[in-house]
């Protein structure tokens, strides 16, 4: 794929959020985000990372930071996974719809690495994999907040 990025002399933030459930695995796609921005970036990208309990409060929190004009993308990371309260399914629905509207609403890219597996057994397998899936929906992050900041940017220009 053909991608193109913002100019590099241009520099800006972006806001990672990541919900703190899973936060071993979670932490992995910020890992691979962080160090994929700074290579696509150079040093013209401040990642400013924010902890929230779980994804639930990611629109919330993505919607506060949109609105303070700093973040020109945010991403929000989460591992929901069956098993507790509230039906997983339910809760990402309602994650990612939240995280849809708080964009539409600011104009703020809002990134999605929030991530519903069909299962999820606290095994060594089933971790490893995660782990890796995790640090390839970070780079995946990257590389499409480059991209829909390069696409914004051309917009502004041409008006």
């Amino acid at each position: 794929m053909n991608q193109s990025y913002p100019n590099k002399n241009t520099s800006f933030k972006i806001a990672f959020i990541q919900a703190r459930w899973h936060a071993d695995i979670v932490d992995e796609a910020r890992k691979s985000f962080i160090d994929e921005i700074k290579a696509q970036a150079a040093n013209n990208v401040e990642v400013d990372v924010f902890d929230v309990p779980g994804a639930y409060e990611i629109p919330l929190h993505a919607k506060t930071l949109a609105k303070t004009g700093k973040y020109a993308a945010i991403v929000g990371a989460a591992f929901v996974v069956d098993g507790g309260i509230y039906r997983h399914d339910f809760v990402a629905s309602a994650v990612i719809n939240g995280m849809m509207q708080v964009q539409l609403e600011t104009e703020v890219p809002v990134l999605s690495v929030s991530l519903t597996p069909h299962h999820f057994h606290d095994s060594k397998e089933h971790r490893d994999f995660f782990f890796a899936h995790f640090k390839v929906k970070g780079v995946e992050a990257a590389h499409a907040a480059m991209q829909i900041l390069s696409e914004r940017s051309r917009i502004t220009t041409m008006a």
